[in-house]
């Protein structure tokens, strides 16, 4: 066959697209708008025939064409990427800074490149060499001591990048075909050598740290203690979210007051007789509020001592008053004044209760317990030493299951209806093994005031 004849009998062209083989592979050619597009998109003709018909039908429709994509800067990327969690996903505002904090990052050092260079030629492996020399101030003051980022830190940091770039490939930000290049990163592999650990209690050591403890802390601990709630659970915790008399607490949302639970998931959990005791002698006469208040209120009581429902008319108001008077009226500004209705209501600040926690690891010879996330560390292990059901101890800690939406357990999860009163027989023996905190607890609750 005529040399001629060959190169017509590689080339097809279907509407405005043309198909061809060069070098092994597949190639299409096209033009869209005043740009000339040549890209190789498969191994086989008839794979290639097939994109290149989507292509034509685009181009028909006037719609952007499969490997079309508008290249952005880092800075651009980064805008849009948050600009989507805080308007589109509504995140909340603390995954907003997380991410904000995380993604400065690679904007420092897209800084470093020419001022020409797109998101998508910026190498992965490149910035994390930059990152892992990057010094920062650990509590973000600009006169503490500058460190290097822990292994977690650089993690986050990259596992963030990730979703962004990932965001950028649906925006059409890469180039067609391109791998995220962060994925391509074995982030799984990374070792994290220099993390915190957590200390997690023993029954003596727990016994030490709780006799420690003054009258407004010690309550505070053996509800963390003996409920495994999170920090900022416990202090957002109003007084009709109890049910004493049958022993529950309840954890529910409070959208309207500017605060949700970490995973969004409302749920119950069991008190022993020993936390009611101790919930009884906290709470005294008052019939609604703030469960735990500060120290300044134990003599008087906040000035929004009120039921829920009192305490959203005022968070309403508080807002309206916010649009009114012209100011900023973003959710950061929402969430400021919102912030004034619980402290009105007497709430502690979980700072307050780490302080505690520090003070009482200092006095029992303990200076490594600095974190109150140690309770619940110790909460989950003492429900696994007492053979506690998987699925309750979930339910309990208020974990979020996998992806699936069967979780762990497969279909099981899906077939058991776990009853209260299984939970709370469960847990109520997991923490009778531990007596003598309970005896402490009992103690304390029956003490004159």
């Amino acid at each position: 066959m005529p040399k001629k004849q060959r190169g017509r009998a590689r080339r097809k062209r279907i509407g405005r697209v043309s198909v061809y083989q060069h070098h092994g592979g597949w190639y299409v050619y096209y033009r869209e708008g005043e740009r000339s597009v040549r890209k190789r998109v498969a191994d086989s003709r008839d794979d290639a025939e097939k994109i290149a018909g989507q292509i034509n039908a685009q181009l028909g429709s006037s719609a952007p064409t499969m490997l079309a994509f508008e290249p952005v800067s880092v800075p651009e990327l980064r805008r849009s990427f948050l600009d989507h969690h805080e308007h589109v996903l509504r995140s909340s505002l603390a995954t907003v800074r997380r991410y904000r904090s995380a993604t400065q990052h690679l904007e420092d050092f897209f800084g470093q490149l020419p001022t020409t260079t797109p998101a998508h030629e910026v190498s992965a492996d490149r910035f994390v060499r930059y990152v892992r020399e990057v010094r920062v101030s650990p509590n973000g003051h600009p006169n503490s001591q500058r460190r290097q980022l822990r292994d977690k830190g650089v993690l986050f940091i990259l596992e963030t990048c990730r979703s962004m770039y990932g965001f950028a490939a649906r925006r059409r930000h890469l180039p067609p075909y391109a791998e995220n290049p962060f994925s391509e990163l074995p982030l799984s592999r990374f070792r994290v050598d220099d993390s915190k650990p957590i200390p997690v209690f023993d029954s003596d050591t727990e016994l030490k740290f709780l006799r420690s403890l003054n009258d407004w802390a010690f309550p505070i601990h053996f509800v963390l203690a003996k409920t495994g709630l999170r920090p900022g659970e416990l202090t957002h915790l109003l007084i009709e979210n109890l049910d004493l008399d049958a022993g529950w607490l309840f954890v529910r949302n409070k959208v309207a007051l500017g605060w949700r639970i970490k995973t969004g998931h409302e749920r119950a959990v069991p008190l022993c007789p020993e936390a009611v005791a101790v919930l009884r002698r906290v709470i005294g006469r008052r019939q609604h509020g703030v469960v735990f208040l500060r120290p300044r209120f134990q003599k008087e009581l906040p000035s929004l001592c009120s039921p829920m429902a009192e305490l959203q008319r005022v968070a309403e108001s508080r807002l309206e008053e916010l649009q009114k008077s012209g100011e900023a009226n973003d959710r950061s500004a929402a969430a400021k004044v919102l912030r004034t209705v619980w402290r009105d209501a007497g709430m502690i600040r979980t700072d307050a209760i780490r302080n505690a926690f520090i003070r009482a690891g200092l006095i029992i010879g303990r200076p490594d317990m600095t974190c109150p996330k140690s309770w619940r560390h110790t909460f989950a292990t003492l429900l696994q030493d007492a053979e506690v059901d998987p699925l309750i101890r979930q339910i309990t800690m208020g974990h979020k299951s996998a992806d699936d939406a069967r979780g762990a357990l497969g279909m099981t999860g899906v077939y058991t209806h776990t009853r209260r009163a299984t939970q709370k027989r469960q847990i109520e023996r997991a923490i009778q093994l531990w007596p003598r905190s309970l005896e402490l607890a009992r103690k304390w609750a029956e003490a004159v005031q």
